[in-house]
């Protein structure tokens, strides 16, 4: 089966001017690596900094200006070019954005979710879209600011799936959610990853993740650290990377450990592994050249010891 979408030594940086005419390029997204099966929701998860969102800018072909991108991009096999995004943009690839800020708040929904488009066949697609999501036809007549946030965000994902996308990239949609709306929201995705569209859902969140997600890739200072299928993260002895293993350790469920330290970003990356400084296990060869993104036990780890280190 084809991967919906494959990036492979993905990086994106940009321009940044300095005192007079010097430039400087700062990085935000270094090598980074996943795919994304039809038919699956695949968990994107970080802290915040780690590249999860100009990852769905990138795929979505909206980077600013002095922005400069390199690797390989695929959709459906094919490259990804900012000019095909563009094309697909809306209709193969959508976006449910993080809240109802991208509404129009000066337009009702109906006419925000139709886009525009008049007719009766139209506007026969758009309720079936709400009730699919348990909004009534009274829904096309309300402004945003008359919307929960649940509500809204239920908007955000009708008018995406106006189309029967592909490729859904959920960029951060459950914050300010309380447990059983998010819930709610995310078996949404479940049901379009069961109806053969394939799901990036980026988050914060893994517990939440863990919940619909048939895969995860886990980033750390703009780099894929680890991709393996979600069922690993049932035990830490399923994770082969050590930064894996400590955000397993802090979720609640596990204890709440935080480890200490700080993400690295921009300009002050350390040679070799981005984790060597907080990782308990580091050896000098971690931080001395490039480390390889290889193949584990059902995914694949950046580390030059998956499995050996444990941050307990």
């Amino acid at each position: 089966m084809t991967p919906i979408l494959t990036a492979e030594s993905l990086s994106v940086s940009f321009t940044r001017y300095g005192r007079g005419l010097s430039r400087v390029e700062l990085p935000g997204i270094r090598d980074l690596s996943l795919t994304a099966d039809p038919g699956q929701v695949t968990a994107v998860v970080g802290s915040s900094g780690s590249g999860k969102s100009l990852l769905a800018h990138a795929v979505l072909g909206i980077l600013p200006r002095n922005s400069r991108m390199e690797g390989t991009l695929l959709y459906d096999g094919a490259p990804l070019s900012p000019r095909r995004a563009a094309a697909l943009r809306g209709r193969e690839i959508v976006l449910v954005p993080q809240g109802a800020g991208c509404l129009d708040p000066m337009m009702q929904v109906g006419p925000q979710i139709r886009r525009g488009r008049r007719g009766p066949e139209v506007r026969t697609q758009c309720r079936q879209a709400l009730e699919r999501y348990g909004l009534g036809p009274e829904t096309e007549t309300l402004y945003p600011f008359q919307l929960s946030g649940g509500m809204a965000r239920r908007v955000l994902i009708a008018s995406a799936v106006m189309e029967g996308p592909r490729l859904v990239v959920a960029d951060e949609p459950t914050p300010g959610l309380d447990a059983r709306a998010a819930g709610r929201l995310l078996s949404h995705f479940r049901e379009l990853a069961d109806q053969g569209a394939g799901v990036l859902f980026i988050t914060h969140d893994l517990e939440l993740a863990l919940t619909v997600a048939h895969k995860v890739v886990v980033l750390y200072a703009g780099q894929t650290v680890e991709e393996v299928p979600a069922e690993g993260f049932r035990t830490e002895k399923g994770l082969a990377h050590p930064y894996s293993q400590a955000l397993w350790r802090a979720m609640p469920r596990n204890g709440f450990q935080v480890l200490p330290g700080l993400q690295p970003e921009g300009l002050d990356l350390p040679e070799g592994c981005a984790f060597a400084p907080r990782c308990p296990g580091r050896r000098p060869e971690c931080g001395r050249g490039q480390i390889p993104y290889i193949e584990t036990d059902g995914g694949r780890a950046r580390c030059l010891f998956p499995g050996e280190v444990s941050v307990s």
